[in-house]
């Protein structure tokens, strides 16, 4: 067993340092664009007269970032090659979330936006596995050049978790001779509403409340008309772009289903698992770098006379989190490197487990990191001077997205007592 980064792997991050240096880095340095990334970030990035969404400037900066990275090559790298990618596997990206991440804040790998140099696109697989050959055309390659952008309508205001409970409902319905779809309900947290052009939106079509089966997804264009954004939901760490909205009796025809009537949810597991493994691989670099600038701090830092590293009360918390952040970083990148042998749509079936393992447990540690990092550089920790507040305020989010950590605990369970996956077996007679 080989646990060496392979060499074409560390030659391509080398690349993407380097790009970091001649493009990012000279961006965040001009125009007073530092102002979104010092202790001015949170004011700078937000429009507060705008319902709190973010700041029309810091938008064009992160689109500028990313319209270079694509140019260079970098942004699509996960992406297949037939649309212009590299075939980037999970565990590359997991080596390059991570490692991006222990960079500590940058416009290299703004997580608080999902954006990167090197794109994370969940939807291409989605895509790919679930849609008809039109719709792989409309928003796959739409989305690749910024003319599709999709949003992910699950979650409702009194159905979180509890996606088969969901009360929006979609019942067939004729319109000038074509056939389609009615939907009425109303949704909640759905990010990026105020960019985006669709909504892949889930709603009841058959079954009773708490059955798996019954869920469709419809792909609504938005604007449509019927469909009213209410609010964006104020949060921890501003701006917003999370949306309320209301479904009046929005039509859309048979065409805009994606996947199977009645099989929806299958797609929303499929979304979950490369935001999960990336999201756990950026959380666990990011936990890297508060207990990195923590040591470094605690070496100059001398009260009393003597480094306050010399303290055992300061060295054996930080001696916990190192050692936590090795291991994880090991399973994160072993699931990743599995993924890359099981076929999309099988992994809900045989890793779904060590996938929330990586993800609850990565999100619980930087916070723990971040929250450590403060109290080792007491008051100026506590300030927004550094960078851990930030982390931790965006970093405390993700125990709650992409499935909270309760709930990723559960199909731990589920798995590991043979309620689901491979070892269900054991439990047959």
């Amino acid at each position: 067993m080989d646990f060496t980064i392979p060499h074409e792997l560390e030659r391509y991050y080398a690349e993407l340092e380097a790009f970091i240096a001649a493009e990012i880095e000279p961006l965040t340095a001009q125009d007073d664009n530092i102002r979104f990334f010092d202790h001015r970030r949170e004011d700078a990035r937000t429009d507060w007269d705008r319902r709190g969404l973010p700041n029309a400037e810091w938008e064009a900066l992160l689109r500028e970032a990313t319209r270079r990275a694509d140019a260079a090559g970098h942004w699509r790298f996960s992406a297949p090659t037939e649309y212009g990618g590299q075939d980037g596997s999970n565990f590359a990206m997991a080596v390059i979330r991570d490692r991006f991440a222990q960079r500590g804040l940058g416009l290299h790998n703004d997580l608080q936006n999902e954006h990167s140099i090197v794109g994370n696109f969940p939807f291409i697989a989605m895509f790919d596995t679930f849609g008809t050959q039109e719709q792989k055309d409309e928003f796959i390659r739409g989305g690749l050049d910024h003319e599709r952008i999709v949003a992910f309508g699950l979650t409702e205001p009194d159905h979180g978790s509890g996606a088969t409970h969901m009360e929006t409902r979609a019942v067939r319905e004729t319109r000038d001779g074509r056939t389609g779809w009615r939907i009425d309900g109303v949704k909640m947290w759905i990010t990026g509403m105020h960019v985006a052009t669709h909504v892949a939106l889930f709603a009841r079509t058959s079954g009773q409340d708490g059955d798996a089966r019954g869920i469709t997804c419809f792909l609504v264009p938005n604007p449509s008309e019927g469909l009213q954004i209410d609010e964006y939901v104020w949060t921890f760490n501003m701006p917003t772009d999370h949306a309320r909205f209301f479904l009046h009796g929005v039509w859309v025809p048979d065409e805009s289903i994606l996947g199977e009537q009645d099989k929806g949810l299958a797609l929303a597991q499929s979304f979950v698992h490369q935001n999960r493994i990336r999201q756990a691989a950026s959380s666990v670099g990011a936990a890297q770098f508060c207990v990195e600038k923590s040591v470094r701090y605690a070496r100059e830092r001398k009260p009393f006379g003597e480094e306050l590293a010399k303290n055992q009360a300061i060295q054996f918390p930080l001696v916990e989190l190192a050692t936590q952040c090795e291991m994880l970083r090991l399973l994160i990148y072993k699931t990743a490197w599995e993924m890359d042998r099981t076929a999309h749509a099988e992994i809900e079936k045989t890793l779904s487990d060590k996938v929330s393992m990586c993800n609850y447990w990565a999100n619980r540690l930087v916070c723990e990191a971040a929250d450590r990092a403060m109290q080792v550089h007491g008051g100026i920790g506590y300030s927004r001077e550094k960078p851990f507040e930030h982390i931790y305020r965006h970093h405390r989010r993700y125990r709650i997205t992409e499935g909270a950590e309760e709930i990723q605990m559960r199909k731990v369970a589920a798995y590991l007592f043979g309620y689901l996956g491979p070892g269900t077996s054991k439990f047959s007679k």
